[in-house]
């Protein structure tokens, strides 16, 4: 455990009222603090923060959720932590004495939780939402494949899609992930641009293994991914079921299933004399790619970027992987391995990738292509430019999102309303 990261030794909103100096005061909202050896998610959000660290900015993290020991130490990288509550009104004299210039919402349910607060006790502190995914796409992608239909694109215009929609208008910036959702927020509901923010994962990555194992000094196939995520939880129920298949060709081959918080359910699944392990959590997921030959994702249904393909470009690992994984990812590059068009083609390329050398070598030189394709080195320097010119004239750019304006009033804020009622029942409750 990280020392000094216990919830204990963050001072409650109403103990930490020290003003700091004022200055470029960024705010970040998370919905849980960011774990970087357990999502993708965690390792986009302290991107983020090294981000807004390197451009001056005095940055603040604050959560209601419950500080884990797989938790960042951010305080060792000169953010201030906070521990806030959630529907109470501590919040408001907290943001007012703290008076941040920028608040970024960690997704769209912190939005709708916290919102409304910034928005009256902040009205002049940008406000940044990031998406991390679009969760309305997953989920009706989910809801799909549950239902054993073909997602179409009708299938979006759901009650989460409001949701998360009204969220972004609200925003004066929204971060997104992918190129695929940029389309489908532009194309398909016509939300102007000039909110939205593209904002992929970074490529570079630090300490880098300084050696690839080659071919012949690899063996097995692995899989990685928070088993709390269900897209993760999905896969992994996809590749027990046609792993047989695949070891058929393979009988020396394992499949070994690595990820944060594995639950009794998938430990259950592991499986010595067929070769399935459960590996649970990787401390460090390039260092434990590097050492397998393919990295397998038939990964049905989800939305964003897939954060474990770009661990494996960098351990130089290639992979079998759907069209929805490699989704935004691809950019006219070829991918580094195979993108299989159904479980039959995927099985058939598994065992193509891992047998022969000659098509191994090829996907490691297109995975290196791809990491050079990359956004950096400017990575997060459009998202600064758009930053200091929303800051410029920050009236004026929400008047050209009045939809903002009239989503954020009162008539409209019924998350505003449930959350002054489940505190008022809460005082009610302890009185």
């Amino acid at each position: 455990m990280h020392k000094g990261n216990e919830n204990k030794n963050i001072p409650p909103i109403a103990e930490n009222m020290l003003l700091c100096s004022m200055g470029n005061r960024t705010l970040i909202i998370g919905l849980v603090w960011p774990e970087p050896t357990s999502s993708a998610a965690g390792w986009r959000m302290l991107e983020l923060i090294e981000c807004f660290l390197q451009e001056g900015m005095e940055v603040h993290f604050a959560s209601a959720a419950t500080l884990s020991e797989f938790s960042h130490p951010l305080a060792d990288i000169g953010v201030t932590q906070h521990q806030i509550l959630l529907n109470d009104s501590s919040f408001d004299t907290w943001i007012s004495a703290l008076q941040p210039d920028m608040v970024l919402f960690d997704r769209f349910m912190v939005e709708e939780q916290y919102g409304w607060r910034v928005a009256e006790q902040c009205p002049n502190a940008i406000r940044i939402l990031d998406t991390e995914d679009l969760h309305f796409v997953r989920h009706a992608r989910q809801a799909a494949y549950k239902k054993k239909v073909k997602f179409e694109p009708d299938q979006l215009y759901s009650d989460m899609a409001k949701r998360e929609l009204a969220a972004i208008y609200r925003s004066d910036c929204s971060l997104i992930i992918s190129q695929a959702e940029m389309d489908i927020l532009l194309q398909q509901f016509n939300v102007p641009p000039s909110i939205l923010a593209y904002l992929p994962f970074r490529m570079v990555r630090k300490g880098d293994p300084k050696v690839h194992p080659g071919f012949g000094d690899r063996q097995h196939f692995m899989f990685i991914g928070n088993f709390i995520h269900e897209p993760n939880w999905k896969t992994v129920q996809v590749l027990k079921e046609i792993w047989p298949d695949i070891r058929k060709v393979l009988p020396a081959a394992e499949l070994h299933i690595y990820g944060a918080y594995p639950t009794e359910k998938v430990w259950q699944l592991d499986n010595a004399k067929q070769g399935f392990r459960i590996k649970g959590r990787a401390v460090d997921a390039v260092e434990t790619m590097k050492d397998y030959r393919v990295l397998l994702a038939p990964i049905p249904f989800g939305a964003g970027l897939k954060g474990k393909f770009i661990d494996a470009l960098h351990a130089q690992t290639p992979s079998v992987c759907t069209a929805v994984a490699a989704e935004g990812l691809t950019g006219g590059i070829h991918w580094p391995g195979y993108i299989a068009e159904d479980l039959s083609d995927f099985i058939e390329k598994a065992q193509l990738l891992y047998s022969d050398e000659e098509c191994w070598n090829k996907a490691v030189d297109y995975g290196q292509e791809m990491l050079k394709s990359g956004p950096d080195p400017d990575w997060g320097k459009n998202l600064m430019a758009r930053i200091a010119a929303i800051r410029a004239d920050l009236n004026q750019h929400r008047n050209h999102n009045f939809i903002g304006q009239i989503l954020i009033s009162n008539q409209f804020q019924a998350t505003k309303y449930m959350s002054q009622w489940i505190e008022l029942k809460n005082k009610k409750a302890h009185m």
